[in-house]
């Protein structure tokens, strides 16, 4: 092994200090030659691609010599090298379509790093709105692969630059992205006032289809804060829109997130309904990356209708999905996922790891909205495995996180979860004002399901306190609320409660409740 490698080392040594030999001149012109056997063996000069500012969806052609684009786009800037060609600008205009076309298919395949570079290198040859546009497509790759920080540099280079050309519509589409940057670390303030200087500019342009797809986001935004209404009749005016101009790309997200809607909001078989329409359209239309999203959010439908077996086999090819296309993002929302439903079904240390590598992954891509999601989610493990200290310190530091990040409806899930802490340690209180506050937040959010939850909890403390006809009534309500849902785990969890609290006061359990 040592005498091959050693073999290896020496060839390379030779092979350089051959090329080193030819002047500088020489080499330029291999270069050039070589560029042109490339090209005629490969099928002849790929096409120039429409420009990074067309107007309308432009999508990536493809041609047989893009599997040499690297290649073609480093001979064409060594042609160069050696000063020797009297067409510099040809080759530069050479170089920039290949590394384009090198950058344009990394992003197909999912090759993230090696898309940045091309795109970087991409920004260096070009100057103005193209350069601002170069950078917009690297900061895009940034942000899907977790880097925060590096997107919103460069998505702030690039609005410096279309500022100064006075580019509007490409101006708009930047702040879209970044208001995309924002909403999904959790900085919900500047993402709503770049949604509506992205608008304002759409509108002011009659860039419809674009006004459709960012009204989509929006709504997105919207439900997080809390705005269930506004939020549902911006999905519905963004899905016309997409449906106007044949967007079947953007239906696609569009659907799924108004199903994500309805799962929240308790409309448990139009969420599935949607979210099977919208996986079938990210199929048809090849988003990959948007089919691992949906199909995660559709096994927690299964997972919350009891379907545990099926969830779990889907869960590995979402994953899968994720880590294909890179998405480090909804790679960690799928572990989390998976970890509740391991919770569901007792399997407490695999849950426990399950959510540790979800933490790490949503820390290292700054995702703090779902950084808060999952400490209350272990929060509560702990919490069922008696380890109290551990789950009240996690509450409050995700209680924390949905405050600083105006997430009403997590904000809603976690007061509740943690009023259950209090009433299991005897402060009762407390868990009575954090009922009554989660309560209020449920019905404002339209969260039907952690409302019928935490009225079924709630009833528990009305026990302890000696007040059983009001918890008789709110146990009703909150079962009733549950069994129309279909989710079959937690009534039953919370019927078992109910008849070991009732037993323990003396009382028989709450009749005209079935399961």
């Amino acid at each position: 092994m040592f005498a091959e490698s050693a073999y290896l080392f020496r060839h390379a040594v030779l092979r350089d200090a051959a090329y080193q030999l030819h002047l500088p001149g020489d080499r330029a012109r291999l270069h050039a030659l070589a560029f042109a056997a490339i090209e005629e063996v490969a099928g002849g000069r790929a096409p120039a691609p429409a420009p990074l500012d067309a107007v309308g969806p432009v999508s990536f052609q493809s041609h047989p010599v893009d599997i040499f684009a690297e290649d073609l786009a480093e001979h064409a800037r060594l042609a160069m090298a050696g000063g020797g060609s009297p067409d510099l600008r040809a080759w530069s205009s050479l170089e920039k379509s290949y590394v384009r076309r090198a950058a344009e298919q990394a992003v197909t395949q999912f090759r993230q790093e090696t898309a940045a570079r091309h795109w970087q290198r991409h920004a260096e040859l070009s100057t103005g709105v193209e350069k601002a546009l170069s950078f917009c497509r690297v900061a895009d790759v940034f942000r899907l692969a977790g880097k925060p920080g590096d997107a919103e540099q460069l998505y702030l280079r690039a609005l410096a630059l279309l500022g100064e050309a006075g580019c509007r519509r490409s101006e708009a589409i930047a702040l879209g992205s970044l208001a995309l940057l924002y909403q999904g670390i959790g900085r919900v303030g500047p993402a709503e006032q770049e949604y509506g200087r992205t608008l304002a500019i759409h509108r002011e342009l009659g860039n419809r289809r674009a006004e459709g797809e960012t009204l989509g986001n929006l709504a997105t935004l919207q439900e997080i804060t809390g705005r269930i209404e506004q939020a549902e009749q911006s999905f519905q005016e963004a899905l016309a829109i997409h449906r106007e101009f044949g967007n079947r790309r953007a239906e696609g997200d569009t659907t799924a997130n108004l199903a994500a809607l309805h799962l929240h909001t308790g409309r448990v078989v139009q969420a599935e309904r949607g979210l099977e329409l919208a996986l079938a359209i990210h199929r048809e239309v090849g988003n990959r990356r948007a089919e691992g999203i949906t199909l995660a959010n559709l096994l927690v439908v299964y997972q919350n209708t009891g379907r545990f077996e099926l969830a779990e086999r889907g869960f590995s090819q979402a994953l899968e999905i994720h880590r294909q296309t890179g998405d480090r993002r909804f790679e960690g929302v799928a572990l989390g996922n998976l970890a509740i439903l391991f919770q569901n079904t007792g399997r407490h240390e695999m849950a426990e790891r399950s959510y540790e590598k979800a933490l790490a992954i949503h820390r290292e891509v700054e995702n703090r909205r779902v950084e808060g999601l999952t400490l209350g989610n272990l929060a509560l493990l702990y919490d069922k495995i008696g380890r109290v200290d551990q789950a009240e310190r996690g509450f409050s530091e995700a209680l924390a996180i949905h405050v600083q990040g105006g997430d009403r409806r997590s904000q809603g899930i976690v007061l509740g979860n943690l009023a259950g802490l209090h009433l299991k340690t005897g402060r009762f209180e407390e868990a009575e004002q954090g009922y009554v506050q989660a309560l209020a937040i449920h019905r404002e959010s339209g969260n039907a399901r952690m409302e019928g939850a935490h009225l079924c909890d709630y009833a528990l403390l009305l026990l302890d306190v000696r007040r059983p006809v009001e918890a008789r009534e709110k146990f009703l309500q909150g079962a009733d609320i549950l069994r129309r849902l279909g989710d079959a785990h937690s009534l039953k969890t919370r019927m078992d409660s109910m008849k070991e609290a009732c037993a323990r006061d003396g009382l028989p359990p709450f009749a005209g409740i079935s399961e």
